[in-house]
Order: C-alpha cells, then sequence, then structure tokens
C-alpha cells in the first residue's frame, strides 16, 4: 500500500509509556467527547475500488468489513465477516468463505455473498490506476451462493487470505455503488466498526460507533473519534502543541520526533521499530532517459542513504539496500552488495557504456506534504547533480494529483512511502517490481514474476525465503526501483488517552477503536 501502505511487525515492537502516574489525578476530556486524531496521510478516495494508499485504507479498516482482518499483532488472518474460510483444495487455487449471519448494511439490508462478490469483481472492473486492482493479479473469478463465497485463483497463491484481509477486501452493498465506475459523493456504506457520519476532504472524518457491527473487534467501538487531516508535518505539529488533537500519528516532523522525550509526563511516546519503506522508482519505458539498466545503475552508485537519513531525517530511519525491509522474511542487503559505496568514476563509466549524452536530464517527483519529501528531493538533487552526471528538475505535487502523474508515466523517477498490505514479504513483490506493478514503472522481469508465482506456493511462509532472495538480487541488478530507507514508528497521545500502542502493528489495520479515555 502506498504511504503511501507497513505498519509494526508485532514481533519488533518496543513500546515506551510515559506519564504513568501524574496523568491519573489530570482532568481529562468529558467521557463521551469524541478523541480526536491528527494526521498528515491523505485520503484518496472513499470508494475502496478507487485506493490504495495508507490514508484510505487506515479509514476503510474502520468503516469497512472484510472477511479477514488481522488481530493486534497476528501474523494470520482471522475472520471478520466471515464465520471461516479455508482453502477447498491442497493446490491452493480455491478459497472458500462463509459469511456471518445477520449482518446489515446502513440502509437495513443483510449482507449476503453476492455483495461480497460484486465488491470483488467491480474492482478488478473498475481497475482503477491507483485502486488495489494489481494486488488481486491472482483472482480469477469470485461465486456466490447465499452466504457461501468462492474465489477461484489463477495460480496457486497461499497469501490470498491476506489480501482478503487489507482494504482491498472491503465490502461494500451491492444497490450503493455502481458496477463500472466509482462512487464519487462523500458517503460510505459499510458493516465496519465505525459508521462515517461526516467527511469533508483533506480536513476531517468524523467516526460514530456502529451498533449493529458483528466481526472480530469484540465489543466493537466504544467512542466517536474525529480524524483530522493535515496538509504537512509541521501543520500536524502546530495542531499537537496547540492540543488540537490528543493524538498524533504519521508524520510529525523528523526534527520532532527526534527530540520526543518518552519521560515527559505531558504526554504518553509510542515509539517502535517499523518496517515501512521509501523508494526511488524509475520509469523503464522505451525512449525514457531512465530505459538502459546502466543508466538506473549509475543512479545506484551516486545515492548517499547514510547521509539521508542523518540529515534531511534526523535518525527517525535506517537507511535501506533491500526491496524487503529487516525483520521480514526475505531480508537482504542486495543493494549494499552491489553498490557498497558512493562512487561517481564507476557511475561515470556506466554511463559512457550505454552511450547516453551527459548529463542526463530527468524529472523527479515526490508528494507535497507527505514527510519530509521536499528536503529529501533535495538532498537527493544535490548528490546527483554533484556527480556532474544528471541534471534533476526537482517538482512537488499534491497527493492526488502525484499519483495520476507516476500512473499515467509523466514522471521519470518518483520517490513513494510504502505501507505494508499485511505482514508478508508478498507485499514486497508483485505490488512493487511485478509486471504491471502498482508503481507503474514499466517494468518487467520473468525471473522476478517466476519467483514471485513460485513463493505463492509455499502455505509455509519461510519456505518462500530463498525465493525473495533471489528477487532482490535481480531487483539490485535491473534497479527498476532503488531502496532509501526504512521507518520507525511514532504514536504520540495526551496523558489521558490510552491504546496508542495498539494503533497500528505491521498489519495494515489502523484500529481507532483501540483508543480510549483514561
Amino acid at each position: 500500500m502506498r504511504s503511501v501502505r507497513m505498519r509494526i511487525l508485532a514481533g519488533l515492537l518496543v513500546l515506551a509509556a510515559a506519564g504513568v502516574g501524574a496523568w491519573q489525578f489530570l482532568p481529562s476530556r468529558s467521557e463521551g467527547e469524541a478523541i480526536t486524531v491528527g494526521t498528515t496521510d491523505a485520503v484518496t478516495s472513499l470508494d475502496p475500488a478507487g485506493a490504495y494508499d495508507a490514508g484510505s485504507w487506515a479509514l476503510f479498516s474502520n468503516v469497512f468489513q472484510s472477511l479477514l482482518t488481522f488481530t493486534p499483532g497476528g501474523a494470520a488472518p482471522v475472520p471478520d465477516a466471515a464465520k471461516s474460510c479455508a482453502f477447498a483444495r491442497g493446490d491452493l487455487t480455491t478459497y472458500r468463505c462463509e459469511l456471518r449471519s445477520g449482518l446489515t448494511f446502513p440502509s437495513g439490508r443483510t449482507m449476503t455473498a453476492e455483495d461480497v462478490k460484486y465488491s470483488f469483481d467491480r474492482i478488478l472492473r473498475i481497475k482503477s490506476p491507483v485502486g488495489p486492482a494489481p494486488l488481486l493479479d491472482t483472482l480469477r473469478s469470485v461465486d456466490a451462493d447465499r452466504l457461501t463465497v468462492t474465489f477461484h485463483l489463477s495460480s496457486p497463491d497461499a497469501t490470498f487470505p491476506f489480501k482478503v484481509a487489507t482494504g482491498a477486501g472491503s465490502i461494500v452493498d451491492h444497490t450503493a455503488y455502481p458496477a463500472a465506475e466509482l462512487r464519487t459523493d462523500n458517503g460510505v456504506d459499510g458493516t465496519g466498526p465505525y459508521t462515517l457520519t461526516s467527511y469533508t476532504k483533506n480536513a476531517k472524518a468524523v467516526l460514530a460507533p456502529n451498533a449493529g457491527y458483528q466481526g472480530a473487534v469484540k465489543g466493537g467501538a466504544d467512542r466517536s473519534v474525529e480524524l483530522r487531516y493535515y496538509d504537512t508535518p509541521d501543520a500536524l505539529d502546530t495542531a499537537w502543541k496547540d492540543r488540537q488533537v490528543e493524538v498524533a500519528t504519521r508524520q510529525l516532523p523528523p526534527q520532532v520526533l527526534a527530540g520526543l522525550n518518552p519521560s515527559d509526563p505531558a504526554q504518553r511516546v509510542f515509539e517502535a521499530d517499523g518496517s515501512e519503506t521509501r523508494n526511488l522508482y524509475f520509469n523503464t519505458r522505451a525512449g525514457k532517459p531512465l530505459h538502459k539498466p546502466e543508466v538506473r545503475q549509475a543512479l545506484a552508485w551516486l545515492i548517499d542513504r547514510e547521509r539521508l537519513a542523518a540529515t534531511v531525517y534526523d535518525g527517525t530511519v535506517d537507511p535501506l539496500y533491500s526491496l524487503i525491509p529487516a525483520g521480514i522474511t526475505g531480508h537482504t542487503a542486495s543493494f549494499f552488495d552491489d553498490y557498497p559505496e558512493q562512487d561517481a568514476k564507476k557511475a561515470r563509466r556506466l554511463l559512457t557504456e550505454a552511450g547516453v549524452t551527459l548529463p542526463v536530464h530527468i524529472t523527479y517527483g515526490y508528494a507535497e506534504g507527505r514527510g519530509a519529501g521536499a528536503q529529501e528531493g533535495a538532498e537527493i538533487k544535490r548528490e546527483l547533480e554533484a556527480s556532474g552526471l544528471f541534471k534533476v528538475t526537482l517538482q512537488g505535487y499534491e497527493w492526488t494529483d502525484f499519483q495520476k502523474r507516476w500512473a499515467d508515466g509523466k514522471l521519470d523517477a518518483y520517490a513513494v512511502g510504502w505501507v505494508a498490505d499485511f505482514p508478508d514479504p508478498d507485499t514486497f513483490g508483485a505490488a512493487l517490481v511485478g509486471t504491471g506493478s502498482a508503481m507503474n514503472t514499466g517494468y518487467s522481469s520473468k525471473t522476478v514474476d517466476r519467483l514471485i508465482k513460485d513463493s505463492q506456493r509455499y502455505a509455509d511462509r519461510g519456505e518462500a525465503d530463498r525465493d525473495f532472495r533471489e528477487v532482490q538480487q535481480t531487483v539490485a541488478r535491473d534497479v527498476p526501483v532503488l531502496p532509501l530507507w526504512q521507518a520507525k514508528e511514532y504514536v504520540v497521545t495526551t496523558e489521558d488517552i490510552g491504546g496508542g500502542q495498539y494503533l497500528s502493528d505491521g498489519t495494515g489495520v489502523f484500529r481507532l477503536w483501540s483508543l480510549t479515555r483514561l
């Protein structure tokens, strides 16, 4: 998922909570007052068929249900809208779920398997350029019979249950969503723990507990939440300092994160090793300046990740040298093995051998207001141009416009964060480097596609390790993507808000219902 979509792996969670004594004696807001949560993540669309990013899916996991979901710290999906799910055969190509009975949409309509089939079918039919269709690349067809839904896959895919548990599996009311186009109003018709009572794009989403909810969240949600969206980390920081929000996450400015003090009694700080990544993606299509692999390899010899992490991000991120981050099955240091240090001479030699005119002119795009994208872009531009080998035109865009530009192939290079769809290395496979990937680089490798397919055959996901190691070796050689850094996860709450440590944990679920007023 783009963060643009990987939260923290539960096994890596290291929490630091502050204020466990004094806060108990401080006055708190009204017991029934909504908890306010601030973020810089934006919502691309309220329609699950039209969004594949962290901000949208964070909202989806609260207002929609999928057949499956992830419990806090869970590595495998569990039933949510479904009563049970299982592969019907040992070849991992037929997956069947039985729905809970009595699930109802806001209209009062009872959910059936036909709604589930409709939800998946319309994602593949609409195939929005910024939607989740690439995630469902192994789904051939869906059958529905009352409360039974059966998925037929084009090839064995042990990861399909993980995909069902994501925002791509959000179940919509088939009478409220058009079959062949996106719904464009501000309404949501789902069966999640919350209902969306009001929404103002790029400003606010107000959620109220859904009294009719039945699912994996025991007891459902018991308190209203107001999500407030901010254009920049600085704006979020101002809102946090002014106590306009009680929870701040994704993302305060790097210098603020670096200075957070877990012993400050006025706030509670939760920090964890994370597996969100940020990469540079390259338009590899014929006729583009980065079409030749030698040109992309030259770029890989010039980027200084250590400096980027230390200066732009104040040490709040770690340099990343592989497609799959540390802590995930299959992680390697393939880019460090192939490009161990900055070397302008090797970069020049590659460009000379490729016969390209120097300097190579490229356009570099990033999303405005999303973390330190502007500062990061400026540093990368400086590093590339200092070699004399590249000339970079740097341009920031509003998030939705940015997505459309890379989807239309209008950018040569673009920096995008990636938040895992689910806790498995497959989320870094087809979606990022497979043919027809969500990142739309134009890259296609028969070797990579074969390895990804092979990895999906293993029900024991640890057995996929070798395939993913080979994927990363191939990607480091071809360089359709250049890993930059791996993020830590930060959640900050006021002293009277509990549950911040459960808000996200690497499973792609944003648990607003975990927040409580103490």
